[in-house]
């Protein structure tokens, strides 16, 4: 399973109890008409908490990880870089770990995440 997949596994497929349906919302182009709508920062929120030390998923794409119990070590963020087809150097990892969070919250909102208003790009 790639890496964004556990993500999206983590956050909607474990926590169906969250969905509602996605009523007039206006889903995207192509996408099915009955996508559920998951509230994406109570179910980290409550990760977080489970995990007992301070994680910032809002702003680190690492703590977002590691609240989901997802190996978030340097390989890894670098393979999840490739899913979401990162051009620039992984080597920088401060400029990639900003993209991949950026990338992630996007992702999330356009399957079905619903996001606070200040995490949308």
């Amino acid at each position: 399973m790639s890496i964004f997949g556990k993500i999206m596994g983590a956050i909607f497929g474990t926590k169906a109890e969250a969905a509602e349906p996605a009523g007039g919302a206006g889903s995207p182009a192509g996408g099915a008409a009955s996508v559920p709508m998951v509230d994406v920062a109570p179910i980290l929120d409550k990760a977080v908490a489970a995990k007992g030390e301070k994680l910032e998923w809002r702003t680190s794409i690492v703590d977002l990880m590691k609240a989901l119990d997802i190996d978030s070590s340097l390989s890894a963020r670098k393979e999840l870089a490739k899913e979401l087809k990162y051009d620039g150097d992984t080597n920088d990892s401060a400029k990639m770990n900003i993209w991949l969070h950026k990338q992630v919250m996007t992702k999330l909102a356009a399957n079905g995440g619903k996001l606070p208003d200040d995490l949308k790009h």
